[in-house]
């Protein structure tokens, strides 16, 4: 991973049993190619040593204001003035308290009150009991941190280490990574509401089997992930797939054909992007088996009657807001040959302004893929690399083609 080359983090933690997630989320920092500053209140101290944390970023540990180690003695300008980012994980309740009041009599405090505001975002990953985080001055410091322009990631909901549970717990380690990879991310589609269809679809035959395809739905949660990256508000409609929710993405979960088109015409109803990705099944039984369809002993299969899916994307695609501009189509074509033929003329008989193209086999299940745009002035190919890397290129391709506000 390289997706934090460059970028100079300030790791700050304060005293809560989620001290020891901080050690994994500093080493996930460092392999994205970020370097990490630890810093440590002396509550912190209490639940993880500063060995610990030197030896996973690599760098001394600073939590002494008198640090004699800064030949200047100011570790609060000079630490926070190297920074790209003040992430605060964990962020107790008395930490936050302290934001609010503009209290800077340690470290962790100092630098964060004089960091430059316009240039190094504060991120707060709070950490506490249940009770603390609903209690309403908890609540009422967070809007204010908030308000005073820090970037308040929210709670985990689940077993506390006082043995309650609730609302409270510091998000995980991979959640606050993919946060700080977001902070980064051009805000390409700020304003936009983007509605992403992801995964394949079942056809049930009966209440044990259906047909369905081999899309895993890695293509449509990247493209969800990177539009939530870019600035967007995004909805997510997935099929039968066993994959993590991005950050900050609304998910709706289904099974058949018929289930997504309804809850994507109802999602498109107010967005302003729609990306199918899904790969939906064309046909489905006529019928439905009450009860599992068994073998007769005959050695005949039985017989099976299919009738068409109506088609999702074009049923978009030909609605009022696709064709007055208020809502731009991008399709995708899983092709096993001719791609560019087939994908070619799939997006002139959708009406679409872009539609991506890929070979099945090659990216089905896959963390990697290539893609070829399709738009009214020919192709181009993007060439292989993760899935992830291709839907930011994809984002902001969309970007570029969505009318000029004002």
């Amino acid at each position: 991973m390289s997706e934090l080359a460059g970028k100079h983090i300030v790791l700050g933690l304060t005293g809560g049993i989620a001290c020891y997630k901080s050690a994994e989320l500093c080493r996930l920092l460092v392999k994205g190619g970020a370097t990490v500053q630890v810093v440590m209140t002396d509550s912190a101290r209490e639940f993880i040593t500063a060995t610990t944390m030197q030896a996973l970023s690599g760098r001394p540990v600073y939590s002494s204001q008198w640090d004699a180690r800064e030949p200047n003695n100011m570790p609060h300008i000079n630490l926070s003035r190297e920074a790209d980012a003040i992430l605060l994980a964990p962020a107790s309740a008395d930490f936050i308290a302290r934001l609010v009041q503009g209290r800077s009599d340690e470290l962790l405090s100092l630098l964060c009150l004089a960091r430059p505001v316009d240039r190094v975002p504060l991120l707060i990953a709070p950490a506490m009991n249940r009770e603390m985080w609903v209690h309403p001055a908890t609540q009422r410091n967070l809007r204010q941190v908030a308000a005073d322009g820090a970037r308040v990631l929210g709670v985990g909901n689940g077993w506390q280490a006082c043995g309650e549970t609730g609302d409270g717990r510091m998000l995980e380690a991979a959640q606050l990574y993919e946060e700080v990879v977001a902070q980064f991310q051009p805000k390409l589609l700020a304003g936009q509401h983007v509605v992403v269809t992801a995964g394949p679809t079942f056809e049930a035959l009966d209440p044990i089997r259906g047909i369905t395809n081999h899309s895993s739905g890695k293509m449509g949660f990247a493209v969800a992930r990177a539009a939530r990256e870019a600035g967007a508000e995004v909805t997510l409609i997935a099929g039968p797939v066993h994959l993590p929710t991005p950050r900050g993405v609304r998910r709706i979960d289904l099974q058949s054909a018929r289930e997504m088109l309804e809850a994507t015409v109802s999602a498109t109803a107010a967005a302003t992007v729609f990306v199918a990705t899904a790969a939906v099944a064309d046909w489905r039984p006529a019928t439905h088996s009450a009860q599992k369809i068994k073998k007769d002993g005959s050695g005949q299969p039985p017989v099976l009657h299919f009738v068409e899916n109506e088609d999702i994307l074009q049923t978009i695609a030909q609605g009022q807001r696709a064709q007055s501009g208020a809502l731009f189509c991008v399709g995708f074509a899983a092709e096993s040959e001719n791609l560019v033929a087939h994908a070619t003329a799939k997006r002139e008989r959708k009406g679409i302004p872009l539609l991506v193209g890929n070979i099945g086999p090659l990216t089905f299940g896959q963390d990697d893929n290539s893609l070829l745009l399709v738009d009214q002035s020919g192709t181009r190919e993007l060439p292989r690399a993760s899935k992830l890397s291709l839907a930011r290129q994809l984002v902001a391709e969309i970007a570029a083609r969505l009318p000029t506000k004002g």
